[in-house]
């Protein structure tokens, strides 16, 4: 397993790019499995799911269409995001339960500094009770499968502007009392180098580690 953090905000294109030459390299048995740690700048991105009517303002940032699952969602800097490209066939071959781990290790490392976060029926990512029926989303997933590798995966809000989700209906969420929320907004102070040590010290306990290679899932 290989693990990568960049330091300067990462182009989307480019992103997307590296991560498919990074599939293709897993599945022919040349490279890794790999989690990268990055930013990018300011922008929306839209998944298999949006909707056009979601695009509130659609000159403020560039937007991406992409082949992730989800609809439309913020990328910008204070947001960590953490591509994760697994192989599920050197591990239980489950998509459903690859994303469920994606939840619970945002979960786990948002503990980490207090915050409770959650699963909600219908709605995708990890949410924030913020009391009185108001639930704020602090992270969004999104994941994309070519021949059982995982790549794209989560985003996490450490202390972007959260005016920038406003050109946006997040995820395609427009009820009433439901927003958008970031470890800086719920007083946690903490720093991407302190999210990042709780991304990385929850990785291992929650996804395990994969089989070796030539060694097949087990069958369902």
């Amino acid at each position: 397993m290989d693990w990568q953090t960049s330091s300067a905000p990462v182009d989307y294109l480019a992103a997307v790019e590296a991560m498919e030459q990074r599939v293709a390299a897993i599945r022919a048995g040349t490279a890794d499995e790999l989690v990268w740690l990055l930013e990018h700048p300011p922008l929306y991105t839209a998944g298999t799911s949006a909707q056009a009517g979601d695009l509130r303002d659609p000159g403020r940032f560039p937007v991406y269409r992409t082949g992730r699952g989800g609809q439309y969602t913020y990328h910008g800097p204070g947001q960590r995001v953490a591509y994760v490209l697994l192989d599920l066939k050197r591990r239980d071959g489950d998509l459903r339960r690859h994303v469920e781990r994606l939840e619970e290790w945002v979960i786990r490392a948002l503990a980490d500094f207090g915050i409770q976060g959650e699963r909600r029926a219908g709605r995708v990512g990890i949410w924030v009770d913020r009391g009185a029926g108001r639930e704020d989303k602090i992270a969004a997933i999104g994941v994309r499968v070519r021949h059982w590798i995982t790549y794209h995966g989560v985003a996490v809000n450490l202390a972007p502007s959260l005016e920038h989700f406003d050109g946006i209906v997040p995820c395609g969420i427009a009820a009433p009392g439901l927003g958008v929320t970031s470890l800086a907004d719920l007083g946690a102070g903490a720093d991407m180098a302190a999210l990042d040590a709780a991304l990385a010290r929850h990785f291992l306990p929650v996804f395990g580690q994969a089989r070796p290679l030539g060694l097949a899932a087990p069958a369902a």
